[in-house]
């Protein structure tokens, strides 16, 4: 049985909206979701990154999957918007408190950058607007190559006509050029209708230009595997942040901390 996956979900700070989002993210059938917290410095004034609030102060009891015997799994991500170089910042300590670790690049030459040389998971596509580059198939193999997924998100779509318009082009102009492999498909949702089942989105991916096959891999295994190289990329820098408000899950598995992130402490 497949495990269902939506990796961008807006960090909302009022407890109740966000708890309304989990419980319907965990109703519609999804085991793992990604609180997102979005940076987007400026060159006017300095600015801290954010730190991720423990989700067992947001949730007092996470919700059981339907369909499954356990609780929701809510990591936490970061998404850096970047419309500089200098705004990314290689080996920064804040980045190791984040569970996953996303760009979203506003140029071709950041975009170049972020598919070959930044060691980040995840690449968002930009859905609400115009795309400002065109996609080329070298750096995107390049990414594919690290590891790092593509990101296309689908609430956009659903908040306006003009946005539904951006989202398709946009989508289907980057699976014109990475043929629908490394992708993963998420709702960035900032409110609990905004949600689709994991069906719906899938079928909502064929009109991207995804296959059947490719559709269900967007929303459980890519999922998986940027998980997979997330807990790799933090193990190579050292250190691994953990947060003791995520469930137990066995050892060793993707769906929870590994022995060694468990041991790991933070500095």
């Amino acid at each position: 049985m497949a495990v269902f996956m939506d990796l961008n979900v807006s960090f909302l700070p009022d407890r109740s909206d966000l708890r309304s989002v989990v419980e319907t993210a965990a109703h519609l059938g999804f085991s793992t979701i990604a609180l997102n917290y979005v940076f987007e410095p400026t060159a006017k004034k300095k600015q801290e990154i954010p730190t991720p609030t423990p989700i067992n102060e947001l949730i007092d009891q996470l919700p059981v999957v339907q369909g499954r015997s356990r609780p929701i799994r809510v990591l936490n991500r970061l998404t850096v918007v970047m419309s500089d170089a200098s705004h990314f910042r290689p080996n920064a300590p804040e980045y190791r408190r984040f569970d996953l670790l996303a760009v979203q690049p506003t140029s071709e030459k950041l975009f170049h950058a972020a598919c070959m040389v930044y060691d980040i998971d995840i690449i968002c596509v930009p859905m609400t607007e115009k795309l400002p580059f065109f996609f080329k198939r070298a750096p995107i193999n390049g990414a594919i190559d690290r590891g790092v997924v593509f990101e296309v998100s689908y609430s956009a779509a659903i908040r306006d006509s003009t946005m539904r318009r951006y989202t398709i082009a946009n989508a289907v102009s980057l699976m014109e050029s990475c043929k629908g492999k490394s992708v993963i498909l998420s709702s960035a949702a900032q409110k609990a209708l905004e949600l689709r089942g994991p069906y719906d989105v899938t079928n909502l991916a064929l009109l991207f230009g995804l296959s059947d096959g490719d559709a269900k891999e967007a929303v459980s295994s890519t999922c998986r595997a940027a998980l997979l190289h997330s807990e790799t990329r933090r193990t190579a820098s050292g250190i691994i942040y953990t947060t003791r408000s995520q469930q137990e899950a066995p050892q060793g598995s993707v769906d929870g901390e590994t022995p060694a992130a468990k041991r790991a402490k933070p500095t």
